[in-house]
């Protein structure tokens, strides 16, 4: 297998492997879960605590429609922009104070251009006023839902050292957000949005690249990694998965394929196609780390995690296990032509505004612990950045 590795990467080219990537860093953590049964289908550090970044979104929206279930709001109801708002570090759509965009125009702004701006207008409204006390809301309505380690402190994702998650509760969040509101859920499917103008396309590249993804959301701060929430449905079978701690968005993205892929084979959906040699693969795809499928006699985190399958048990793969070490503080640089520090620092993959790539993969249509010593805050920590 080494001597595999070593050919594919000479040769820029790679191939599909189930489950791999070179991922396993401090921050990796990911899970696969049956949308139906919640049954846990594959698992790494899945209760281990991680910054969710702009997967905070998630649960932003998640407020926004029981809002509007309960017609608290309207889609067409006006969500003023403070200076608070306003002065969100990007991603954002660039709103000034005194401007108002619509609750729609909030949510699609959320799931397509991950704007930090638009979620702190939107938490400031539905707060009441306050994002603050918007961000109890949310924390209080992540532990009835069974978000046990899941605390927030804003409404977009940007970094606070307090605003943790993990990957088991990420997932349960995208179920939630299937099964409480699937009327709604196709926000999270949007392609692009026009906004004064202007077009912000959907961030989540797997959309276009996997078969069966319909959701959810992709978040990226630089203590996070590149985090991912996807969702894809096949022969009746829906899949919800969390991959947090990627190097790169497109190595984050292979590895969400390849977990995906592993999932359906668990329970028995067989893939569409057959994988393809892609051409220049970006390095860093090959692996040293595979997530371990939990089968019924497999165990984690100390209890038993019994798996759904409807077919053949999966493949088997080599468990592993990551540094349970504190993810790394917000790292300050500085530039040569000033003295005062730049945060490095974006929310949601990229702020591309041209349309996505084509299908760069030949599938289907389209190609339990807290962060170690919680640091003090400190006057580079404490910033916000995003």
């Amino acid at each position: 297998m080494r001597a595999l590795r070593a050919l594919v990467l000479a040769c820029g080219i790679g191939i599909a492997v189930p489950a791999a990537a070179q991922i396993g860093s401090e921050r990796y953590a990911a899970i696969v879960v049956d949308a139906r049964s919640g049954n846990a289908l594959i698992a790494a550090n899945p209760d281990e605590r991680r910054y969710p970044a702009s997967l905070t979104k998630m649960m932003t929206a998640y407020m926004a429609f029981e809002a509007l279930r309960d017609r608290q709001v309207q889609l067409s109801t006006p969500v003023p922009v403070s200076y608070s708002a306003a002065a969100m570090a990007p991603s954002k759509l660039g709103l000034a104070p005194g401007m108002s965009l619509t609750v729609e125009e909030a949510i699609l702004a959320l799931v397509t251009k991950s704007a930090n701006d638009a979620a702190a207008a939107l938490g400031e409204l539905l707060g009441g006023g306050s994002e603050d006390r918007f961000a109890q809301m949310m924390t209080l309505r992540a532990r009835s839902l069974g978000m046990r380690n899941t605390t927030f402190r804003n409404a977009s994702g940007l970094p606070d050292l307090d605003q943790v998650s993990t990957a088991r509760d990420m997932a349960l969040l995208g179920q939630r957000l299937l099964r409480d509101f699937p009327d709604r859920y196709a926000f999270f499917s949007t392609p692009h949005f026009v906004f004064r103008g202007r077009t912000h396309w959907n961030h989540n590249r797997l959309l276009n690249e996997y078969d069966g993804a319909d959701g959810i959301k992709t978040g990226y701060v630089n203590d996070s990694g590149f985090n991912l929430v996807a969702s894809a449905q096949r022969e009746g079978v829906r899949l919800v998965a969390a991959v947090f701690g990627g190097r790169t968005g497109r190595e984050r993205d292979r590895h969400m394929m390849a977990l995906l892929d592993q999932g359906f084979a668990t329970v028995g959906v067989a893939p569409r196609d057959p994988p393809v040699v892609a051409r220049r693969a970006l390095p860093g795809v090959m692996a040293s780390a595979t997530a371990a499928p939990l089968g019924r006699a497999g165990r984690h985190a100390g209890r038993p995690v019994v798996a759904a399958g409807r077919a053949a048990p999966a493949p088997k793969a080599s468990a592993f296990r990551t540094a349970r070490s504190k993810p790394g503080l917000l790292r300050m640089t500085s530039t040569t032509k000033s003295s005062k520090p730049v945060v490095r620092v974006e929310q949601g993959d990229t702020s591309r505004n041209s349309a996505p790539p084509k299908q760069a993969r030949g599938f289907g249509k389209a190609a339990a612990e807290k962060p170690a010593a919680k640091p003090a805050k400190t006057a580079a920590t404490g910033r916000r950045a995003g």
